[in-house]
């Protein structure tokens, strides 16, 4: 019989639903063969955010949320076999792994074995020359680098029972376990290609069983508060089928499959991922079953030269400002506040471009400049329920808390019946990517 294997996602980003991940650890337990359990945890901007914490205390620096997703499903995944992979080490794998090692001390699995996967930190190893210098006074916070499954596969041979990552590429998650499980070589492109397909149906969690998809009355979703996890069935032929936990909301089909091999993909025959260039142009999925989708013809080219890193930076502010109108002409109103806003801000901070948003007439597809907004307000209806929205981005927090204030004063200030107002002040991070050598970022495995 053809070897089969199973990975389960029971996260596709930081702040999921740890609630459905022990479900899904649950029907692993009851399958037969090789099972695996990853968590996605990271997004572009949580390694600065989470850089940041370590810098305030060396023992955090983990994904906020990491022991959420651990404590339900880690008892049941050790008792079963079912090595966890995650991702969710974030800017501190080490402080993670002690945490874990303290809280498995004293029970029936003291002697699990935990690996952190290392080597994506390149400002914690000094190798600052690859990134680019912040030319506007910003401060560098992280540098990270998207690695692929080489450490998650040595982890996994050694033994690890918990393997904790930083920077490892999301799909890369399942590439590590499906090598390790079927014994896959790492240039064996088109078998590279399958497990990275596979990674990325995936890394999204519950995106490829009906979350980020139900559209009512064109795209039906049922119990769309439950849908269950994924779960991949991978076999030594290269036969794919993504399922989920059983008797769970959601839906596989089809349709599903389609749109999250396709999400975040920016060309579908030259998919750049560490662990191969992934061909999906002559990919077909095909249902086999009740929520249950085989996928075939995807094809591999030899793994970039280069990786991706990722710069995080410090360094600016973000203030939000919102406040009411209601009632009988509370679309003038609103508008009226919006040019009092204009005004006000200039004169008080000429430097700063406010975006001010009109919610119920322009938001989501709105501009910094407002012509959007301006084009909507040419035709729109009478509204009696608006919320005028202020965003503000500047180096100088002080001035930002001014201007917010200023919105404040609208409730007698401003247009008649104002009210609601909210404010907030927080540290703006952002990103940017650069290119560099695949030699130059070795991995290690430590263990713990």
């Amino acid at each position: 019989m053809t070897k089969t294997i199973y990975v389960g996602c029971g996260a596709g980003f930081a702040n999921d639903r740890p609630d459905a991940a022990r479900s899904l650890a649950l029907d692993l337990a009851t399958r037969q063969g090789p099972r695996y359990l990853m968590f996605e945890l990271l997004a572009e901007r949580t390694l600065a955010e989470t850089q940041m914490r370590r810098l305030a205390d060396a023992d955090t620096g983990y994904a906020l949320r990491l022991f959420d997703f651990l404590d339900p499903v880690l008892d049941l995944c050790l008792d079963a076999g079912i090595p966890i992979i995650t991702n969710g080490g974030a800017a501190n794998p080490r402080a993670a792994a002690r945490r874990l090692r303290k809280q498995l001390a004293s029970g029936r699995h003291s002697t699990a074995k935990i690996a952190c996967v290392l080597g994506d930190d390149l400002l914690e190893q000094g190798q600052t020359q690859w990134a680019p210098q912040p030319s506007d006074g910003r401060e560098t916070v992280s540098i990270n680098v998207y690695v692929g499954a080489d450490g998650i596969v040595d982890a996994l041979n050694e033994g690890a029972d918990i393997v904790l990552c930083g920077r490892v590429s999301d799909p890369s998650l399942a590439v590590g376990a499906i090598r390790h499980g079927l014994g896959w070589a790492a240039d064996d492109w088109d078998k590279m290609a399958i497990a990275t397909a596979t990674g990325h149906l995936l890394e999204c969690c519950t995106q490829v069983t009906g979350g980020y998809f139900a559209h009512p009355g064109r795209k039906d979703v049922p119990n769309p508060a439950n849908p269950g996890c994924p779960i991949a069935e991978i076999s030594a032929d290269g036969s794919v089928v993504i399922g989920k936990t059983e008797e769970s909301g959601g839906c596989v089909t089809v349709r599903t499959v389609r749109e999250q091999l396709l999400y975040e993909v920016h060309d579908p025959a030259a998919y750049l991922t560490p662990d191969v260039i992934m061909d999906l142009s002559a990919v077909t999925a095909q249902a086999v079953g009740p929520d249950r989708v085989a996928i075939s013809g995807v094809r591999g080219h030899p793994r970039p030269d280069t990786l991706k890193g990722l710069v995080g930076l410090r360094g600016l502010w973000f203030g939000e400002g919102e406040i009411s109108y209601a009632g009988p002409g509370a679309l003038a109103r609103a508008q009226l506040a919006r040019d009092i806003l204009r005004e006000r801000f200039a004169q008080l901070a000429p430097d700063v471009s406010p975006w001010i948003d009109l919610s119920g007439v322009a938001s989501v597809f709105n501009d910094h400049q407002g012509q959007y907004l301006d084009r909507q307000l040419s035709s729109a209806i009478a509204l009696d329920d608006v919320r005028v929205r202020v965003g503000l981005l500047h180096a100088d927090r002080d001035l930002i808390n001014i201007l917010l204030q200023d919105l404040e004063s609208l409730y007698t200030n401003g247009p008649a019946g104002g009210g609601g107002v909210r404010r907030h002040i927080s540290e703006a991070l952002g990103t940017q990517d650069f290119r560099l050598p695949r030699e130059a970022v070795p991995t290690t495995v430590e263990w713990f």
